[in-house]
């Protein structure tokens, strides 16, 4: 075990500063790592050149005492679907298996610009449509806390970023980028036993997102501290004149007060009792209930609230996810974007090989779902409906953020992040993707579709020894706040996101 990653990233930081450790030496360790642990399928391409020179520049810089921002030298993994100049970037889909782009991310490029050393592209569903990171061109992404790596007894990693969250909590970086459509920042982050942020949408922009649903996607962040996750939001969020969908007001940068400072006598926390539901594990609520207790105790005042339309939130995000996947989709036709077929005999026929070749099943499930929903004649019943719906579940988070009656106003919810701890691979594969996504994104899905801020933090271990987390969310832009009591839960629970990455590598 490389004694620096129990480090958090500003004590990596310093430690380059004061010559302890050099950013090269750390990312050289980190590649070998990841090619070490390449069973856990968690990279689908390692940038080992790249890597390589932007250690070296940064080592440089600090020989000149001049570091560039608070992330020179740090090591980070970046999702599939995210674009990255001069590097294949494919949604781990047959379909873009040959894409490199012309340019970066934005997300990317702040990385960069702030001295940030990018290891490589992390596995996801196909095109971020699952729940497990099991439909993607390379296989299967696994759970560094299951029981057995090599035989059927190995867990998921969650989806769609599972390979992002899988590289976080096996040490091989010190965050990692994924997407977050309806969870799939937050159930890897759970499953996994790592922090996983969902910013406000438009906080951080989404200029070279491959899109999915481009109404609900929003850039996520792993890292294995909330403190870390700060670090990364600071440096990536902030208006972009590429995305129109940016906020255009300045990003303040987030400075959370020192754990002992935190007072929680003014915050108030609400229980959503919709999200104790058909499901949710006799843990999971134990987990759920002892969290809550510990904010009573020390000062804040928890109280239960409703969300009336939560129950039907996940019929809604599935009709508009697939929805707007359908016209996303579109463009890949073999012609301008995408995989073509060899076979050219009419435009239809290439059109239709190509889609046939490029997309798997799930993909073309909800491509034909999604235009069958778009239908004149099912346009107003489903799409129409499915908007008005979802207007009344983004009003129910208006109100009891910014309900007039002081007395009903709450400052933040706690909720699960999924119902479970994380499920065998064997069970979870026997599973449709449309079940699949129903019940791992049940807690997740409606912080997408209001657009607010969420976070997922590990608190204890179940008793198979799986990761159990909790989700925050709070009002839009209140991520401030959010984070600090995200912080005040960790610095209680001391949960250790890398002890069965410790044992394992102790055992080989």
């Amino acid at each position: 075990m490389r004694r620096h990653l129990q480090w958090s990233i500003k004590q990596l930081t310093a430690s380059y500063s004061d010559g302890q450790l050099s950013p090269r030496r750390v990312t050289e360790e980190a590649l070998q790592d990841a090619l070490r642990w390449k069973t856990l399928n968690a990279f689908v391409r390692l940038t080992q050149e790249q890597a390589a020179q932007q250690a070296l520049d940064s080592e440089e810089r600090y020989k000149l005492r001049q570091p560039i921002s608070d992330l020179d030298g740090v090591t980070i993994a970046i999702k599939d679907n995210f674009c990255t100049k001069d590097v294949h970037t494919t949604c781990a889909s047959r379909m873009l298996q040959d894409f490199v782009p012309p340019y970066d991310a934005t997300v990317c490029s702040r990385l960069k610009q702030a001295g940030a050393v990018i290891l490589g592209k992390t596995n996801m569903d196909q095109f971020a449509m699952g729940a497990g990171t099991l439909d993607s061109l390379y296989g299967p992404t696994k759970n560094i806390w299951s029981e057995d790596l090599d035989k059927d007894h190995w867990c998921i990693a969650g989806g769609s970023s599972g390979g992002s969250a899988s590289a976080v909590a096996a040490g091989l970086c010190y965050a990692a980028i994924g997407s977050d459509t309806g969870g799939s920042t937050r159930n890897p982050a759970s499953y996994c036993g790592v922090v996983g942020l969902k910013p406000t949408y438009g906080l951080v922009s989404r200029h070279g997102l491959i899109p999915l649903v481009n109404s609900m996607d929003v850039p996520g962040i792993f890292a294995r501290s909330v403190s870390d996750c700060v670090a990364i939001l600071n440096t990536v969020a902030g208006p972009d004149k590429l995305d129109s969908t940016t906020i255009r007001k300045p990003f303040t940068k987030l400075n959370l007060p020192d754990v002992g400072q935190i007072d929680l006598s003014t915050v108030r926390i609400g229980i959503p009792k919709e999200y104790h539901c058909h499901g949710l594990s006799a843990e999971v609520l134990e987990t759920w209930s002892k969290v809550a207790d510990l904010l009573e105790c020390s000062g804040a005042s928890v109280r239960q609230v409703s969300l009336p339309n939560t129950a039907a939130s996940i019929f809604v995000y599935t009709i508009l996810n697939q929805c707007e996947v359908a016209s996303n989709m579109a463009r890949y036709d073999g012609i301008e974007y995408g995989h073509r077929a060899a076979d050219e005999r009419s435009t239809e026929q290439l059109y239709a090989l190509s889609r046939a070749e490029g997309f798997n099943e799930v993909v073309k499930t909800r491509i034909l779902t999604g235009n069958f929903l778009l239908l004149k004649k099912n346009y107003d019943h489903y799409f129409e409906k499915a908007l008005r719906v979802r207007r009344l579940i983004a009003e129910d988070f208006a109100k009891v953020f910014d309900s007039s009656a002081k007395e009903e106003r709450v400052d933040i919810l706690l909720t699960p992040t999924t119902l479970t701890e994380a499920p065998l691979y064997k069970d979870f594969a026997s599973l449709t993707n449309r079940d699949q996504c129903a019940v791992q994104d049940f807690c997740t899905q409606p912080a997408n579709m209001a657009g607010i801020p969420a976070v997922s933090i590990p608190i204890r271990l179940s008793r198979a020894g799986l990761p159990l987390s909790l989700q925050l969310m709070s009002n839009s832009l209140n991520e401030q706040l959010l984070l600090t009591v995200a912080r005040w839960i960790e610095a209680q629970v001391e949960f250790d996101s890398l002890e069965h990455t410790q044992q394992y590598k102790a055992s080989l």
